[in-house]
């Protein structure tokens, strides 16, 4: 008879410096609706620049100088271009003095997409 073959236990190797470049580890998430009271002004570019502002200095606490930043908008079958805030947290973002790399933009864009809302005849104003 055959022997059997048993199998040995492969080793893993684990490294946490990559994965934080790699922007798969959050550091600080701030949003606007955590910086104004009315639920109409989570969106607007104060409330995107008071947010950009604290993340800035979140990130000079924790030791990180220079920035790759990824825009995303809702994209799908929705609106392709980011919102009214997204200029105005990156001029915070550059005043407040960190070095800005790349800017990204990472919407996901659809080769086909689905049925838009609104239905047949479209949205009656």
């Amino acid at each position: 008879m055959s022997k059997r073959k048993v199998r040995e236990p492969k080793e893993e190797n684990v490294t946490l410096g990559p994965a934080v470049r790699e922007g798969e580890e959050t550091l600080v998430r701030i949003t606007g609706g955590m910086k104004v009271k009315a639920d109409r002004d989570e969106s607007s570019p104060y409330a995107a620049m008071l947010a950009a502002q604290d993340v800035a200095q979140r990130c000079k606490e924790l030791g990180v100088t220079a920035l790759h930043i990824k825009l995303r908008a809702t994209g799908g079958n929705k609106t392709k271009t980011p919102g009214p805030g997204a200029q105005s947290a990156l001029r915070a973002l550059a005043r407040s003095g960190m070095k800005i790399g790349r800017i990204e933009d990472v919407t996901p864009i659809p080769t086909d997409s689905t049925r838009r809302k609104g239905g047949r005849r479209g949205r009656r104003l």
